[in-house]
């Protein structure tokens, strides 16, 4: 069977996704439980390698295995032997063609930032304090600047990378909203909820470079309070430079949320 499955985690307990020698990883964790499991070393392809620190609402992996255990069997099985910190959401039996890399034709990222002068203890872990006022309307037409079809290598660490850096941002809001309705599964703002002191960036893209919506929302922070205008945005971007653009914000609030696949087998990639 070629399976994928879909997983959340709190990753600030873990190294990132790759597996690392003496470093607890979110690959390294789940492929120890299938191992416990199956009896079979995995080899685990993913979505995308978050890095340490960062959060997933829905990253996908998929394996392929000679198992007997059916596919609906999976996740309850495999749950039982991970951490609190690892969920299985759901674990589906896919075509053979299916690549969990390979296949993505998107993603959606979301990041969090507690706008207040104030600590929140349940907040610490899961985003980045920001005490001065930000101008979220002014934020968001900076974003707006990023939408569409651009060379992105302003807002990526360690250019050049191997093919491009051209990307395509689909979304790119930005709002503010109760912390409940953030953290639950893949929930999106409901307009009705009560403006407070959470701002989210919420990106949906055909890919993203390395530290590309931590570098975007650092960029949107500095527009935000006002050091810089949204036409600098067009800046920055036309520019090509990594100095021109924001500081890289912590990775404790960025949350992957989801990744998309074509809905037909024939337009699947491996």
């Amino acid at each position: 069977m070629n399976l994928r499955l879909t997983l959340a985690y709190d990753g600030t307990d873990f190294h990132g996704w790759q597996a690392q020698p003496h470093y607890r990883t979110v690959e390294a964790t789940l492929a120890e439980a299938i191992r416990d499991m199956t009896g079979e070393s995995p080899r685990l392809l993913s979505a995308g390698r978050t890095d340490a620190g960062v959060h997933a609402l829905g990253q996908v992996a998929s394996l392929e295995t000679r198992s007997r255990i059916p596919a609906e069997k999976w996740r309850p099985a495999l749950q039982m032997r991970l951490p609190e910190d690892l969920i299985v959401r759901e674990v589906v039996e896919v075509p053979a063609i299916f690549h969990a890399t390979y296949s993505a034709i998107g993603k959606r990222y979301r990041y969090l930032i507690h706008n207040s002068r104030t600590e929140e203890l349940l907040l610490r872990r899961y985003s980045w304090r920001v005490p001065q006022p930000l101008d979220t309307d002014a934020m968001q037409l900076a974003a707006d600047r990023l939408l569409g079809k651009h060379d992105f290598r302003s807002f990526e660490t360690n250019y050049p990378n191997k093919a491009t850096s051209v990307r395509t941002v689909r979304e790119l809001r930005v709002f503010r909203t109760g912390p409940g309705s953030l953290l639950q599964g893949l929930a999106y703002h409901d307009p009705a909820d009560r403006p407070t002191n959470m701002v989210a960036i919420e990106i949906e893209a055909d890919g993203f470079l390395y530290n590309m919506v931590r570098t975007i929302t650092g960029t949107l922070v500095n527009v935000g309070r006002g050091t810089w205008t949204p036409d600098d945005m067009e800046r920055i971007l036309t520019g090509q430079s990594r100095h021109l653009a924001g500081d890289t914000c912590p990775a404790k609030g960025l949350f992957l949320v989801r990744v998309d696949y074509p809905e037909r087998e024939e337009d699947l990639r491996r």
